[in-house]
């Protein structure tokens, strides 16, 4: 006979022993020792290995600055680790302590939520992925460890003077070590891609070795007379169902048990909040409910309906939100096809599935709610609610794991609409992409999950091959864009060089037009090819300062002297000059001819004549080549925003300021100038010279370039927008649970009696 069965063997919790005696004293100080001497062998465990995790993953980093996030991290691991452990440590032993004391208890013994439920109605948008990964690993191990944990919990009930301990009160539960372990890891300031990983090597070291903690404190309870008689049976879901002998139940129940109970499991109690007591109650006609091919036909029957339907009609904003109303309005249908299926409509479905059906509602309430995606793409990927719903009936994992394959589709569905507009898809390439995979899915999705890993490969080989044409015509607008910036950095520093040279003096027109054009061009030449350490550029800076002490009157034998000993190097200089500059023969002897003219009457070989050429007429003079502009002007100062630029002010504390300077490259944005189409760029290359910014579509041509000034200022207008980088599926279950825990919040509406 099975001992659980034998009533004489069935533990009685109201075999108890006196809290406040010395006997439970000891026992639990027992315990205490056991977790203390287990706990601390296995945190050190753990955490000797987060430095060659770090370290794996920093050199596996995809750019410098997640680089230094795990560098940064192994520092502060290393420093923080005793205080960790400590806290970790003291938390479990002060909780086992306090077990006596039900009063005091701070997890609430026999508390109905499951585990995670609780943290995660608070949780925030940062804190969801980490509250993920706790729920997760908590459900994992409860479930495989349930024999030993069940013994754990009885015999703990008896030495506590039989206040029922459950899972979610008991201090070295999952549940509770990984909160406690939670609350030490406050004392970390890293990065939360680090702190995850951290939770990676605990659930690996410390809750994959609980069994050995749970034996040894079995062993020491049933020693010392507690329960020694116990079988470790765990309590399997709800007794009417365990011992019912309806097929349907039985069979609920181990459908329910293959459920992962991760994120779904935390939904589920979220959704269960949020509908109340009295959620079970339904209006209208009753029966059997629906079961999972039930479900998925009536579903196969709508999917058919909508797919022989063609494309919906939605085009503008007005559109998608009568779509969205619709979207939440399914469950009705749903039931209303069932019923026209079994001739009977059931008055609602299985709690599991409704949290499912309600859960793909408000998914895809919200593409159509997510300014990130077009419109046009909004409407088109929320063609896809039905077969996603089947999806998720089938493989309940969908919602739970990232690299499903159904959830990678949808996420680089949307990724690739996120950059579409009008303009850059004017050959409709990623818009008839999109379009067939939707209606693939729609046409030919029945119960064969593999036609998601297939529909992704051929969007991923189609965004492989896009990707390679935008990158090729990227870098040809970055080049062009950089020799530009190369050019215009030179002439400013052309500019300025001579300028500062020039100071007060007022030069006569004709020499002020000869270092203005000709030779300012000259030095923006020799700096772009050959640098301005290079001894040409430094030569060419001489010439400046002689040309312009030769313009000095020369009143005196020796001044004019020096005058006469300068004229041949100036002459030299003016000849390599000009021709590098692209001056014909010609062009160069009638300049020279003008300065000797000049010259003469500087050294008073021939009387001063009228003033030689004005402003005016010196281009005239210089025969400038066509394509060769001026570099500066006589009145025209230069400064680092270039010769007169205007100058854009911003507040350097702006929120739009910040999120200019936190920009990467890669970033999408959205522009909406005034009589100009709305247009999505992705920032493509931002100059290390100038700092501006360079915008470009989805086929890598140039859309616009920024200073970061200008960019603040069209962010702060609302002409640009920012749009999230994160995958959709990420974003849409921030929101969805988010939503949920709001007190404010209502449950999903509930059409199940229409």
């Amino acid at each position: 006979m099975n001992e659980a069965s034998d009533p004489s063997k069935v533990v009685n919790l109201s075999q108890r022993l006196d809290p406040t005696a010395e006997r439970v004293g000891e026992l639990l100080n027992a315990v205490r020792n056991i977790a203390g001497k287990r706990l601390q062998q296995s945190i050190g465990n753990a955490f000797e290995h987060v430095d060659d995790a770090l370290f794996d993953l920093a050199e596996k980093a995809e750019n410098n600055a997640a680089q230094m996030h795990y560098f940064d991290g192994m520092r502060e691991v290393r420093k923080r680790r005793p205080a960790v452990e400590r806290s970790f440590l003291s938390r479990v032993n002060r909780d086992l302590g306090e077990l006596a004391h039900p009063q005091q208890r701070p997890f609430g013994a026999g508390a109905s939520t499951p585990s995670g439920a609780v943290e995660l109605t608070l949780v925030a948008d940062n804190e969801l992925e980490e509250s993920l990964a706790i729920t997760s690993m908590t459900s994992k191990h409860e479930s495989r460890l349930s024999r030993d944990l069940f013994a754990v919990n009885q015999r703990l009930s008896v030495i506590c003077g039989g206040h029922k301990i459950e899972d979610s009160g008991n201090p070295v539960a999952p549940a509770g070590l990984t909160q406690a372990f939670r609350h030490a890891l406050h004392e970390l300031s890293a990065d939360m891609r680090v702190k995850l990983i951290i939770y990676k090597l605990f659930d690996r070291y410390v809750l994959s070795s609980l069994e050995d903690l749970y034996q040894d404190i079995n062993t020491e309870l049933a020693r010392a007379g507690v329960l020694p008689q116990l079988r470790q049976e765990a309590s399997r879901g709800n007794a009417k169902t365990a011992g019912s002998s309806d097929p349907a139940q039985a069979a609920a129940g181990e459908e329910a048990s293959e459920i992962p109970s991760d994120l779904l499991q935390t939904l589920h109690a979220l959704f269960s909040a949020r509908r109340g007591p009295a959620a079970g109650v339904h209006a209208g006609p009753t029966g059997p409910l629906p079961s999972a091919n039930e479900l998925l036909g009536a579903l196969s029957v709508l999917q058919s309906q909508i797919a022989s339907a063609g494309p919906l009609p939605y085009a503008d904003s007005d559109d998608a939100a009568a779509l969205s109303r619709e979207v939440m309005q399914l469950k009705g249908q749903l039931l209303a096809q069932i019923g026209a299926l079994r001739g009977e409509k059931p008055g609602h479905v299985a709690s599991i599935d409704e949290d499912t059906i309600d859960l793909v509602g408000m998914l895809f309430e919200f593409i159509l709610e997510d300014r990130n995606l077009p419109v046009a793409m909004q409407v088109m990927l929320a063609r896809l609610q039905i077969p996603y719903l089947k999806a998720a009936i089938l493989d309940r994992k969908l919602f739970a794991h990232r690299q499903h394959p159904a959830r990678r589709l949808l996420d680089g569905l949307a990724e690739q609409a996120k950059g579409w507009s009008e303009e850059s898809d004017r050959d409709h390439r990623l818009h008839e992409k999109i379009k067939s995979i939707v209606d693939q899915l729609l046409h030919d999705f029945d119960d064969d999950m593999g036609i998601f890993e297939r529909l992704l490969l051929d969007l991923q080989q189609f965004q492989d091959l896009n990707k390679r044409r935008s990158e090729l015509a990227e870098q040809r607008v970055a080049e062009s864009t950089r020799g530009r910036e190369k050019l215009e950095q030179a002439r400013r520093r052309a500019a300025r060089e001579i300028l500062d040279r020039i100071g007060g003096h007022k030069l006569p027109p004709l020499m002020h037009g000869v270092l203005a054009r000709a030779w300012a061009n000259h030095l923006v030449l020799t700096l772009l090819r050959q640098g301005e350490g290079s001894p040409e550029f430094r030569g060419a800076l001489r010439f400046v300062d002689e040309f312009i002490a030769s313009t000095r009157p020369a009143t005196t034998p020796e001044s004019r002297h020096a005058l006469r000993q300068m004229l041949p190097g100036i002459e030299r200089a003016l000849r390599h000059g000009l021709a590098n500059v692209a001056f014909q023969e010609q062009d160069i002897e009638r300049l020279l001819g003008q300065l000797h003219a000049y010259y003469r009457q500087q050294l008073g070989e021939v009387p001063a004549t009228v003033e030689a050429t004005g402003p005016e007429d010196a281009a005239a003079v210089l025969s400038i080549p066509d394509g060769i502009q001026p570099v500066i002007s006589q009145d025209a100062p230069v400064d680092d925003d270039g010769i007169d630029g205007e100058v854009v002010e911003v507040p350097l504390d702006s929120p739009e300021w910040h999120q200019v300077q936190a920009l990467q490259p890669g970033s999408w944005l959205e522009f909406c100038m005034p009589d100009e189409a709305m247009t999505r760029a992705k920032l493509s290359w931002i100059s290390p010279m100038s700092g501006r910014y360079l915008f470009v579509n989805r086929r890598g041509l140039k859309v616009a370039d920024y200073s970061p000034q200008e960019l603040t200022v069209l962010l702060t207008d609302g002409r640009a927008r920012i749009l999230a980088g994160n995958a959709l599926f990420d974003r849409a279950m921030t929101a969805i649970v988010g939503k949920l825990s709001q007190p404010d919040a209502t449950p999903p509406a509930d059409t199940a009696a229409e």
